[in-house]
């Protein structure tokens, strides 16, 4: 079984190309994701200062990103979602509650941390993915 990457073109390539990362990785049936921030297509950032609006992108490059691979959020199994700020976790479980939909949840675990990649990142979105 081939490992290759996905790289939606819904995503920016520069922060993955300067930073040597892929978007996802495919492994056989296993997609793993790297963790998901607020970047529009063009790399700017969404909702500076919104939580909200951030998990919603978050949430909307991690769908790219499966679906790419040929998958739909009902094929994620596993999230860890990293949040400068703790008491957003519920606005993060009700954003989680608009994207997964489908009758099995995927496992979540929140990590409160005190920064991220950039200052304006109020969250970030790992997951794994089962396309089997």
């Amino acid at each position: 079984m081939p490992i290759e990457a996905v790289m939606p073109p819904e995503l920016p390539e520069g922060p993955a190309v300067n930073n040597s990362y892929s978007y996802g990785v495919r492994a056989g049936d296993t997609l793993h994701v790297s963790g998901m921030v607020a970047f529009d297509s063009h790399g700017a950032i969404v909702g500076e200062g919104d939580v909200e609006a951030q998990l919603e992108q978050a949430l909307t490059n991690l769908r790219h990103v499966v679906e790419a691979a040929g998958g739909t959020m009902a094929d994620i199994v596993s999230t860890t979602t990293y949040l400068i700020d703790t008491g957003d976790a519920a606005k993060a479980s009700a954003a989680r509650a608009r994207h997964f939909t489908g009758s099995v949840k995927p496992t979540h675990t929140v990590i409160g941390v005190a920064a991220l990649a950039r200052p304006a990142f109020l969250v970030e979105i790992a997951a794994i993915a089962w396309l089997g």
